[in-house]
Formats: C-alpha cells, structure tokens, sequence
C-alpha cells in the first residue's frame, strides 16, 4: 500500500522540485542584487541602428504553453527551386549584459529547469517571457542567421547579422502541425494573416530536405518517452506523452542548420566557439550486441548510417516498443557535452546528429551557452576580442556541461514524483505494461496507459525487454518517485 501522506497537490511538486534543485547545487531564486538590478532596467532592447526586417512574415512555433520565444522564422522562394531562410534569435545579451547579477544567475544555473510542477527559469519572467522574447507584435533587436538552401539541400550562401524584427503570429506545434498535414486546418491566428499559411508549407518544404540530407549522412531516428503531468487546477490528474509532428520537425531542422552556420561563422573568422558534441560512442560493442539481439548486423566500427538504417528498420517493425529501444541506444551513445573549439582544431562532431559543427545558439533566454555564443558572434561582429579568455572558457563548457546534467536529473525526479502522485490512488489495480529495462538492478515496466514507469518487485524471472505482462500497482512514495508493482499474468 502506499506510504504517501501527500496526494496531488502542484504545491507538494514544487517542494520537491526546490529540495531537488538545491541538493544539486542549483538555484532555484534570483538573489536580492539580480531582483534589484531587474528593477533597474527600463525595458527591451532598442532596434534603433539595426537592420531593419520588420517588415517580414515572421513566425514563431512552439509548444501551447510556452512564453520565452526565443527564435522565429522566414522564407522566400529564389529562382530555380532554392529557398532564403532567416532565423531571428532573441538578442538576449542586449539587455543582459556580461558580469551583471542577472548573469551571474544565469551562469549559475545555466538552464532553465522545467519541472512538472514549476518552470524555474534562468532569467526572471519579466526579461524572459516579455523583454528579451520575441512575443507577438512586437519589436525586438535579434540575432539573425541567414541562409539560402538549394532544392538539393545544400547551403549556397550564409550571413549572421544583428536586425529588427517582428512576430507576426505566435504559433504552437500541434496547430501548424495540423495544417501541414491536411493544406487546411490552419490556427486562428496563421489563418488571419496573409500569406503565412503559404509561409508555412515553404518552411516545411525546405525542413523536409534538410532533415533528408541529415539522415542519409546517419542522422539518428530516435524516439524516447517523456510523459507531462496535466494538472485540472492545482491537482494531477493524467500524464501524457505529445508525439512529434511535421511543426517539431520543421523548427528542429531549422535550429540545427541555424547552430551549424553559427559555428562555421565563428571558424571562419579564427574565433574560438562553444560547440555542443555527443561523440563516436565508446560502448559501440553493446550497440552492436543490441542490434544482433534483433538479427541485425552492425559494423565493428561506429557508423551513424548504419545505425540508423537499423533505427529506422525497427520504428517499422515494431512502433509500440521502438521507444525502448532508442533510450537504450541514447544511454550507450553517452550524454551530450559542451566543449571549446579554438581555430584550425578538426571539430568533434554531433554523431546523433550527423553533424560535424554544431552550437547552441538558438534559445538564449533558457541556455547559458547560447549566450556565450551570441556575446561571441557580437565580438567578432565588432571586430573586437573574444568577450571570454580560453582557460574562462573551458571552465564554462565543463560547468554548463555538470549543469545541465543536474537539471536534467531535476526535471526526471519530479517528473517521476508526479507519476507516483498520479498512481497513488490507484494502488491495487491492475495493468497492461511492457518491460523496459532487466539486469542486475530489477526489472522495469511501462505501463501502456497511463504512461508511467515502475518497478516490478516481484515476478519478473525470466522477463527480457519488450515482453508484454499484466501488472498490479502494490504501493507508490512520491517522495522518492518511486512505483512498485507486481506480475500478475
């Protein structure tokens, strides 16, 4: 039975979201001189100065409920089938400026922490949700990539430049989503505004070729599951899985070509870059042996093609369970990492990504790196030094690398927290489930609905990954996150 007094309150979630942001070393409130220094400042950023884009159909795609726009889009169709595309990113560093209390937070902390029962952002709501993001209808200063993509996917030209913008619409996924798939069901606001929907379809088109490039140089198709608490007032009631869509695609693909000419541009001008890199897997053998366990063949050497070749054999093959599968490839790839690039080194590379140059540029307002890399972009802009000496950067990569880490194991307590918060008055009934995980350690399950995981404390001899049983919930501790439960057939 359960050992819970607590039962579904958001309020018992964001202690445990606080207690789990301190224990990591994370700092879950502004101190008094960045509260001070936020009342100080007078507003956004001008665009006085700048070129001027204003003018454009700008967008911006994101989920439902999300207030920190960090970048929109634009396109123009050019002769013989190529495509200009601009990326506008939110000029945080115009507000926020290097050495302020507001960046040392940020540097602290260097992410925003999403957790179910409380968004603990790096710059406070006021910069982040208002001045610094590139809301609707308003004029903003930004980063602007700029690229024309040829209709075979190939990058022809580049520029990087400081402009003026304006969001036209603010969009979210599961609605552009919903017109890219029928030509029709366009949201309320594309549909008001001349010319977006067609906007659109031109944006999807080209992300369609770029992420067909990517993938036939081994760009991963993984698919792991994140389930999100949904609250009926201040109470869980369900937690739910958003599947991707074409509108997720077409902004990933963007962003990735986006980080990859901010790199370049920096490699080019002899400046050194903070590059994001999941290296050549070291445990390649277990990715291998994964592999034979599907009566795969994989090289002996790693290979992003080939990889993904199997990747996208067992999505086919079996859809129910491919998501198992991926978080046990991501897990043997090895975590991402920020690491410094300095002129004439050979880059590392993004081996899920099939990238050899790639940044985190995009999302200022929620990633400390992406700052780092816009004061970069604005010295070699100027002509000046880089704002951050070599040894200050190889601290930062390795600190916002740590960071990151421990937001993400954050993020993962409450998330588990909610699962059990959820299930705690459901002990005794049974469920449909699939094992995801068996070893030394216990044997794991997902339940198919709702999507949470546990523990199988009892019966799971014999159980391999992907096998199908029924299950009872015998107890839950929100505490601790954890759900335990029994096979029942």
């Amino acid at each position: 039975m359960s050992n819970n007094t607590m039962r579904s309150s958001r309020a018992d979630l964001k202690a445990i979201a606080r207690r789990a942001m301190v224990d990591r070393g994370l700092e879950p409130d502004f101190s008094r001189e960045a509260t001070d220094e936020l009342r100080q400042l007078r507003g956004p950023a001008s665009v006085a100065g700048v070129k001027d884009l204003r003018d454009r159909l700008w967008v911006s795609i994101d989920n439902d409920d999300s207030r920190d726009l960090d970048q929109i889009t634009v396109a123009e169709e050019l002769p013989g089938g190529a495509v200009r595309i601009w990326v506008a990113v939110a000029d945080v560093d115009a507000v926020v400026a290097r050495g302020t209390a507001l960046d040392d937070h940020a540097r602290q902390n260097t992410t925003s922490v999403y957790t179910a029962a409380q968004i603990f952002p790096m710059l406070p709501e006021k910069l982040s949700t208002d001045w610094t993001s590139l809301n609707e209808n308003e004029d903003r200063v930004a980063m602007v990539v700029e690229m024309v993509v040829g209709k075979d996917g190939a990058l022809s030209s580049t520029d990087i430049y400081r402009a003026a913008v304006k969001n036209q619409a603010q969009l979210a996924y599961n609605g552009v989503a919903a017109g890219l798939t029928d030509g029709r069901s366009w949201p309320p606001k594309a549909a008001a505004v001349a010319g977006v929907p067609e906007q659109l379809v031109l944006q999807d088109r080209v992300a369609q070729i770029l992420k067909e490039i990517r993938h036939e140089h081994g760009a991963l198709d993984l698919e792991t599951i994140e389930p999100k608490a949904v609250f009926d007032g201040d109470t869980i009631v369900d937690v739910r899985v958003e599947p991707r869509n074409r509108a997720k695609d077409l902004i990933e693909d963007f962003m990735i070509a986006a980080n990859g000419v901010t790199a370049r541009f920096l490699a080019a001008r002899g400046c050194p870059s903070l590059r994001r890199v999941v290296r050549s897997p070291e445990r390649w053998a277990r990715i291998v042996a994964v592999a034979e366990q599907y009566g795969e063949k994989l090289p002996v050497k790693p290979d992003a093609e080939s990889l993904e070749a199997f990747l996208v054999k067992r999505r086919k093959a079996d859809p129910l369970r491919f998501p198992d599968l991926s978080l046990v490839i991501v897990k043997l790839m090895g975590r991402g990492e920020y690491v410094v690039e300095r002129p004439g080194q050979t880059p590392t590379g993004h081996f899920g990504l099939a990238v050899q140059d790639y940044s985190h540029s995009t999302a200022p307002n929620r990633r400390f790196p992406d700052l780092i890399t816009h004061r970069l972009l604005k010295a070699v802009l100027s002509g000046e030094k880089p704002p951050y000496g070599d040894a200050e950067l190889d601290g930062l990569a390795r600190h916002c690398t740590e960071r990151e880490d421990d937001a993400n194991k954050v993020e993962r307590q409450v998330r588990k927290s909610a699962a059990a918060m959820l299930m705690d008055s459901r002990v005794g009934q049974q469920f449909d489930a699939i094992v995801t995980g068996a070893g030394d350690k216990g044997v794991w399950v997902r339940l198919l609905d709702p999507h949470v995981e546990g523990k199988l404390v009892h019966g799971g001899d014999g159980l391999e990954v992907g096998a199908r049983l029924r299950v009872k919930l015998i107890s839950t501790d929100v505490e601790r996150g954890f759900i335990d439960f029994v096979q029942t057939s």
